[in-house]
């Protein structure tokens, strides 16, 4: 008789071996991201998150002179809100939130015209199209005077003494009239008789302002001379007095104080 061929059939994997290949008909699972790339995109995001926050939203500013005391001391640390007064060909895009208008009082950073490199922070007191004088250190806007329950001095208005020179060319006493332009601002710090501002280096331009300012959040008391002296070592020294005194030199009462 002839021999019938035996079918063979297919053995099954000894115990406990794995069979490589995915089930017959499906794709290959995808493959997995090294840890170190996964951290890698992370810490990419995070740095361009920060930065589109730090050029369109709120940056942080510190005040390095006595020339907003003493509403704003030397070594508070500020929020600014750079989306609330857009550049105008920004806020011609912008259909999310609207642009505020400046208006009269608000402290604003901005570059300093003759540097745009530097930022100053200064409170608005003349509008475009305003005419603006100070006589005896007192500001009148189209002739009618102005209420500044802020502003602060170091020496009284001349006119209160005995003699008083009416034709002074101080500065600090007598200033205008001068029309301002219509895409300009008229600058001013708090601490009138130690502040560098338009009655100095003229009117600036509504496109160098960089944001209101809105909330200081860390006030730690140090001095101009500290706050001015650059150069690697400066920033060394300034890092580890504010680590060695952080505790005591801190303002807590200042911390998170709104800003008008």
């Amino acid at each position: 008789m002839a021999k019938q061929k035996r079918e063979r059939r297919p053995t099954a994997p000894p115990a406990g071996r794995v069979v490589a290949g995915p089930p017959a008909g499906q794709p290959p699972p995808p493959a997995r991201r090294s840890a170190a790339r996964e951290s890698l995109e992370s810490i990419v995001i995070a740095v361009i998150l920060a930065l589109f926050i730090r050029t369109f939203v709120v940056q942080t500013f510190k005040i390095p002179t006595g020339s907003m005391e003493n509403n704003l001391l030397v070594g508070d640390h500020l929020l600014v809100n750079k989306f609330v007064h857009a550049p105008a060909a920004v806020a011609a895009e912008r259909t999310l939130l609207p642009v505020k208008p400046i208006r009269r009082g608000e402290i604003l950073v901005f570059k300093f015209p003759e540097d745009p490199e530097r930022d100053f922070i200064k409170r608005v007191i003349g509008l475009p199209g305003e005419t603006l004088e100070m006589r005896d250190k007192k500001i009148y806007i189209d002739g009618r005077p102005l209420d500044e329950p802020y502003v602060h001095f170091l020496e009284p208005p001349g006119g209160t003494a005995g003699f008083h020179e009416v034709t002074s060319f101080d500065l600090r006493e007598r200033y205008g009239p001068v029309k301002i332009p219509a895409d300009r601002l008229f600058m001013m710090g708090d601490n009138r008789d130690n502040s560098q501002d338009s009655r100095y280096w003229g009117n600036l331009p509504i496109d160098y302002v960089k944001g209101r300012a809105f909330l200081i959040y860390w006030s730690y008391e140090t001095s101009t001379a500290e706050e001015l002296v650059q150069g690697l070592g400066a920033r060394l020294r300034q890092l580890g007095s504010v680590a060695i005194h952080f505790f005591t030199r801190t303002r807590w009462s200042r911390m998170f104080d709104a800003i008008r």
